[in-house]
């Protein structure tokens, strides 16, 4: 097996009670010819010195610790871990979270036979809260294991196929700066964003069903803390979405496009009415949405789209007041 070197990307931002755990877990690789780059996005606890000491008691690892001047958020930390990768391949890996032992062995003999940009493998989600566990937290499609062309990754893609996050997935660094693809900064669920620039580009992938990340549930998760901001970012995304819609001029593309969108906006209300339970927001959204690309006439006879689909595009499109009183009716009774 090919031993490429692996840039390992780990932000810190208050993760004084996990980031030991989640480095441990990196010293621990089965494969060895690993980087592994820390980006302190000036953490206020006590993050850094815990780094520090296992540094200093690991001087055989090939660690970078690096400083913003300024808290930035997680795209420019990502996009920070990008430039200062010197791999073949970058995996991302959340402070607050590890691998198993043989994650990145698995990872780089899987693209290495199947000649592949990235490979996709699959997470357990451990509740802190309970001590449960949940294998395929986020799934995966395994009807196809190995992807050749950018129609047939994009159209897998666009009907959720893969897990949306930028973890647990070895993706070659060539490709991302080739193309450009670094995260936008300012937005809070910006692993959303990025997969889709990914998914647009990308020529090659292959998925494996081993799970080789655990994905930590606790009162800090990001599921449990999403705010009003959050729910302005969702629509930054749809926003972004659109201009792709609009940019090409591929039929079969914008009907893939098409059909994303109205998954994408009903996961957004489903959501914001979860947490927010604000009529005039929820209206003010609902209004805004309307705006992005819906289903044709032609979509509503073709096979390509499901029932489910099609009775959303609808609901999504009516008037604001008609299609706030029916959404309430059906999440609420």
């Amino acid at each position: 097996m090919n031993t490429p070197l692996v840039s390992i990307n780990i932000p810190v931002y208050k993760c004084e009670n996990y980031i030991t755990r989640c480095l441990e877990s990196v010293k621990a690789q089965t494969y060895q010819n690993i980087e592994i780059i820390l980006i302190n996005d000036c953490t206020p606890d006590n993050s850094i010195s815990l780094i520090e000491k296992f540094i200093e008691n690991n001087l055989n690892l090939n660690i970078k610790l690096l400083h913003h001047k300024e808290n930035s958020g997680l795209s420019v930390v990502r996009n920070t871990g990008i430039d200062n990768s010197t791999g073949e391949y970058i995996y991302f890996l959340d402070s607050d979270d590890d691998i198993t032992s043989d994650c990145i062995e698995k990872l780089v003999k899987n693209v290495s036979t199947e000649n592949t940009q990235m490979v996709i493998a699959q997470n357990r989600w451990i509740n802190t809260f309970d001590g449960s566990t949940k294998d395929f937290g986020f799934p995966t499609d395994f009807s196809k294991l190995i992807f050749n062309d950018n129609e047939a990754i994009f159209n897998a893609y666009c009907k959720g196929a893969f897990p949306v996050s930028s973890w647990n997935k070895l993706i070659k660094l060539s490709f991302i700066k080739e193309n450009n693809i670094y995260f936008i900064p300012g937005l809070y669920a910006q692993d959303e964003l990025w997969m889709f620039h990914v998914m647009e580009k990308i020529n090659s992938l292959s998925v494996i069903k081993d799970i080789t990340y655990n994905y930590y549930l606790h009162a800090n998760s990001v599921i449990f803390n999403r705010t009003k901001k959050n729910s302005e970012n969702h629509q930054t995304i749809l926003e972004w979405v659109t201009r792709s819609f609009e940019k090409t001029s591929d039929k079969n593309r914008k009907k893939l496009i098409r059909g994303w969108i109205v998954n994408f906006k009903k996961l957004i209300l489903q959501m914001q009415w979860k947490v927010l339970k604000d009529e005039e927001y929820f209206k003010t959204n609902y209004a805004r949405m309307k705006k992005a690309p819906s289903l044709t006439i032609s979509d509503y006879l073709s096979a390509d789209f499901t029932k489910e689909q099609k009775k959303e595009n609808l609901l999504l499109n009516l008037p604001i007041n008609i299609g706030y009183k029916i959404f309430k009716k059906r999440y609420e009774g």
